[in-house]
C-alpha cells in the first residue's frame, strides 16, 4: 500500500501552496490504513476513528513541520502512534476487538468451506483469543505485530515508521511473537 515518495512530496507541496484538494487526496490515500493501525493499537472502533481523524487534523495544522523531502505517511504515523499511546496511557484499560466487530467493519465474512456451526464457533473463539492476547502485549510489541502481520509492512518500512534499524525491527518482532505465543499457550492450557 506504500505510495511513491514523489507522489507524497508533490501532494504535500500542492497543499502547502493552498490546494485543499491535495490534502484531501492524502487523507483518502491513507485513511483506511490509519484507522486499522489505530484499531490494532487501541482495540476499540470508536476510539480508532476518533484518533485517526485527530491525527489527520494535527497533520493538517502542522504540515509545516514535515521536512519537504520526506514521505508524508512515516511522519504522519508518528502523530497517529503518539495519539494512540497517549490514549492508552490515559485509559489504562486494554480493550480488545471482537472478531464480529472486526469482520463487519472490514466487510469480510467467514468462508463457506467446512461451514458447520461447531467449526465456525471454534474458529471465532480462536480468533477472539488471539485478539485478547494481542491486547495484553506491551505497546511496542502490539505495534510491531500490527504493522507486520496486519498491515503487511516490510521490515524496511517498519524501521522507517519507528525510526529504528531493521535489526531492531526483527528483534522486536521476534520477542513480540514469543510473548504472543506464551500468552496463547497459557490460554490454551486453561481455556483457549
Amino acid at each position: 500500500m506504500m505510495r511513491s515518495q514523489e507522489d507524497d512530496i508533490a501532494l504535500v507541496e500542492h497543499f502547502r501552496r493552498g490546494s485543499k484538494d491535495a490534502f484531501e487526496q492524502i487523507v483518502k490515500r491513507y485513511m483506511k490504513q490509519s484507522y486499522f493501525i489505530a484499531l490494532g493499537l487501541v482495540g476499540n472502533h470508536d476510539d480508532a476513528l476518533d484518533l485517526s481523524q485527530e491525527a489527520f487534523y494535527r497533520a493538517y495544522t502542522h504540515i509545516d513541520l514535515l521536512n519537504s523531502n520526506r514521505k508524508f505517511y512515516p511522519w504522519f504515523y508518528q502523530i497517529l502512534r503518539n495519539l494512540c499511546f497517549s490514549h492508552l496511557r490515559r485509559n489504562r484499560v486494554r480493550q480488545t476487538v471482537s472478531l464480529s466487530d472486526n469482520q463487519s467493519r472490514t466487510g469480510s465474512s467467514p468462508t463457506t468451506d467446512g461451514f458447520s456451526p461447531e467449526l465456525v464457533s471454534e474458529r471465532n473463539e480462536n480468533k477472539e483469543a488471539v485478539w485478547r492476547a494481542i491486547g495484553q502485549l506491551s505497546q511496542k510489541h502490539r505495534e510491531i505485530i500490527i504493522l507486520r502481520h496486519f498491515q503487511q509492512l516490510s521490515y524496511e518500512d517498519i524501521a522507517q515508521y519507528l525510526h529504528c534499524t531493521q535489526g531492531t525491527v526483527m528483534s522486536r518482532l521476534y520477542h513480540a511473537r514469543q510473548k504472543l505465543r506464551e500468552l496463547l499457550e497459557d490460554k490454551k492450557g486453561g481455556q483457549l
